[in-house]
Order: structure tokens, then C-alpha cells, then sequence
């Protein structure tokens, strides 16, 4: 899994084999895991899919708006990455 960032001891990444999917990604704390929360990236903002690794609401809250902050350059490493993979996969 491509890691983004580590914020306050989160991996955000991408998972692998998703690039059908709308652009996202996923967040757990300490390492990837099948559980993890996923959050949608907006052509106008952020969204929450799903809350799965049951990150606690204040680093929640502060997760979120790092992403936000953060959404062009998650968008620019989604096509970065998934077009590698494309690339590559021929």
C-alpha cells in the first residue's frame, strides 16, 4: 500500500487495485489494514466513507482536515500511482 502521509501516528495510503474506485483513501493507525477508514476526496471537499478502524472523533475531526488541506496533492499522487500501475501491468 502506497503510503501519502503519517499524521499524529496514522498511515494514509491508497490500496492496491483501486483505481475504478472514485479518488480516496484509507486511513489506520500503526499499519494497513482490511479495516480501515476510508474517506472519499470531492471535486469540492472531502467526505467520510466509513469509519471502520474506529479512529477516535478529535483525531477524526483532525484527520479530516488534514485531508482536506491536502486534497490536490492526494489527487495528483492517485493519478501518479494508478497510472504507474497501469502502466506497468501491460
Amino acid at each position: 500500500m502506497p503510503k501519502i502521509f503519517e499524521y499524529i501516528g496514522y498511515f494514509i495510503y491508497f490500496w492496491l487495485n483501486e483505481q475504478n474506485e472514485p479518488i480516496h483513501v484509507h486511513v489506520s493507525k500503526g499499519k494497513p489494514t482490511n479495516n480501515s477508514t476510508k474517506i472519499w476526496i470531492l471535486k469540492d471537499g472531502i467526505e467520510l466513507a466509513d469509519n471502520k478502524s474506529n479512529i477516535k472523533s478529535n483525531d477524526l475531526r483532525k484527520i479530516l482536515v488534514f485531508i482536506n488541506n491536502n486534497r490536490q496533492f492526494i489527487i495528483e499522487k492517485w493519478y501518479e500511482y494508478f497510472e504507474y500501475i497501469k502502466y506497468y501491468k501491460k
